[in-house]
């Protein structure tokens, strides 16, 4: 549930298991608009929405937070885990559907989405994904430039960061802090072909 997607978008758990059951699929590294929002961010509780094969989850980690790292697929929260303990970082992996996932209200400092695979659930998505930023913390939603376009066939609405924008400028006590298109370089991974981000951070106003 992470960082590219094929013409037709997986939505299951197995579907999930079967792209990750062969090579690595992405560059290994953290993506770039994560590290740069979150570089000057203290330290606290982190959800990784989507965290394929870990380089988000293990940067985190390696910065001091405590991660709680997402996906649908089962096998992509094995090599999550993997890698973090190759690296000598820990970090907790959770195998279910964001929909599904039973998180804390309010739990985290950073509630992290790069590229996910989100169904919009008739605005359910949304009030989750910001019930779960702690009072303070940030929400930070990433998606491939254009990808609005690519998904229009798509028999299941996806959320999208214009999404998240819109709703942060209608909701009470949040604030946007990021809005904005970047150039992507990245030279591996089956990403690599995307050039632009849209990156939306948001953040939580403290009680």
């Amino acid at each position: 549930m992470h960082q590219d997607h094929a013409p037709h978008h997986p939505t299951t758990a197995t579907e999930w298991d079967e792209r990750y059951s062969g090579e690595p699929m992405w560059s290994g590294n953290p993506n770039q608009a994560l590290v740069d929002e979150a570089a000057a961010l203290p330290a606290g509780r982190a959800l990784d929405i989507g965290c394929g094969e870990g380089a988000d989850s293990v940067w985190l980690a390696s910065r001091g937070w405590q991660v709680t790292s997402l996906d649908i697929s089962a096998r992509a929260v094995e090599r999550t885990l993997t890698a973090a303990q190759a690296a000598g970082v820990a970090v907790t992996g959770l195998a279910a559907a964001f929909s599904d996932a039973t998180l804390p209200a309010g739990g985290f400092e950073l509630v992290s989405a790069m590229y996910p695979v989100l169904p919009a659930d008739g605005g359910s998505a949304l009030d989750k994904l910001f019930g779960l930023v702690a009072p303070g913390g940030h929400l930070l939603f990433v998606h491939h430039a254009g990808m609005e376009e690519h998904d229009a066939a798509q028999e299941v609405e996806l959320l999208f960061p214009a999404d998240i924008a819109a709703a942060v400028r209608g909701r009470d006590g949040w604030d946007l802090v990021t809005d904005e298109l970047r150039d992507r370089h990245v030279a591996t991974g089956q990403g690599a072909h995307h050039a632009q981000d849209v990156v939306v951070l948001a953040r939580r106003r403290a009680r």
